[in-house]
């Protein structure tokens, strides 16, 4: 896999982003010419910071992806995409759902017709959500769960993510989706909970302030970036990655009351306090969920690495030293 990107043209769209920021450190380590497109729209997750170290060694366009004439230009020549940009927050989906309509389905659509066009031989990685199973059926959940979103973010994401397999199984565009689930780690969003709830809770704790769970007994399953970048490099890579959909998941599955504690016992300090779920974030809520990512370990070869609580450990001590990049 890692002879696969050595001088290689990449795209990321959303490359200052949590995700992007990481995966574009480690394309850079493996030889790849890297071109990062994200728009730095202060409500969405892109920091200039995030590619601090590597800022020579890559290249940025401030563009947006709802852009067609830019993407047009930017698509050209490329390898490979990694179509990381979306819109991320449930609750500003239901407050502004023109908005995440516009970045995480017309936007990709706008995408995949400007790859057909213009690069037709580029590879295509699709960043999915677990978001759009919905209340799970079953557990642990599968690729064959039905589809029922909860959220006007999770009915979007969908539609792009199958645009992508459309796309693919219509017009030979090499397109592959993951379906991601919590993921976390170092250059994630933690000023609010628009990204995930674990950032807020790490920004109290490295600030020494008490954060809230709510609930606290709900399931879930957790992954850190790298193996999340492990996946993405791994579905560019193989072609019988074509057309398919998989979940990414985590080692162990854990209650969010015993993800607090975990967090407490690797920070050495802290606190936190259980209240009832919000009104207006209960109704949204998925409950319970926890994937089940054998597809993806068996196609092409991908294993969890890093356990919850190292990456814990890790993510602690990257905003211990990096903290006011974030705030």
């Amino acid at each position: 896999m890692n002879d696969n990107f050595v001088n290689r043209r990449v795209l990321i769209t959303g490359g200052l982003g949590f995700i992007g920021s990481n995966l574009a450190c480690r394309l850079v380590e493996l030889g790849a010419k890297v071109l990062l497109v994200d728009s730095l729209i202060p409500e969405y997750g892109g920091n200039l910071f995030n590619i601090a170290g590597i800022e020579d060694k890559v290249q940025v366009n401030i563009s947006d992806v709802r852009d067609e004439h830019s993407m047009r230009y930017l698509v050209q020549k490329q390898d490979y995409l990694f179509n990381l940009a979306g819109q991320t927050s449930h609750m500003d989906s239901m407050q502004d759902p023109y908005t995440d309509l516009e970045i995480n389905c017309r936007a990709q659509l706008s995408i995949l017709e400007t790859c057909r066009k213009y690069n037709p031989d580029i590879k295509i990685v699709f960043a999915s959500t677990r978001q759009i199973y919905g209340k799970p059926d079953y557990l642990p959940v599968d690729e064959k769960h039905l589809l029922r979103p909860v959220d006007v973010n999770g009915i979007n994401k969908m539609a792009g993510e199958w645009y992508h397999i459309l796309y693919n199984n219509v017009y030979g565009l090499r397109a592959c989706a993951l379906r991601l689930t919590n993921t976390y780690g170092p250059r994630m969003r933690i000023k609010d909970a628009r990204q995930t709830f674990l950032g807020v809770w790490i920004r109290l704790l490295v600030e020494k302030s008490p954060f809230e769970v709510w609930g606290g007994e709900q399931l879930r399953d957790f992954t850190f970036v790298d193996d999340a970048v492990d996946a993405l490099l791994l579905a560019a890579s193989y072609e019988k990655a074509n057309g398919q959909i998989f979940n990414l998941g985590g080692e162990q599955v854990f209650t969010l009351k015993e993800v607090a504690d975990l967090m407490l016992e690797v920070a050495g300090a802290g606190e936190y306090s259980i209240h009832k779920f919000p009104f207006d974030r209960k109704r949204i809520d998925i409950g319970d969920y926890y994937a089940d990512a054998r597809l993806i370990e068996s196609t092409l070869g991908w294993q969890v690495k890093v356990p919850l609580p190292e990456g814990l450990s890790r993510t602690l001590a990257f905003y211990r030293q990096n903290l006011t990049h974030y705030l």
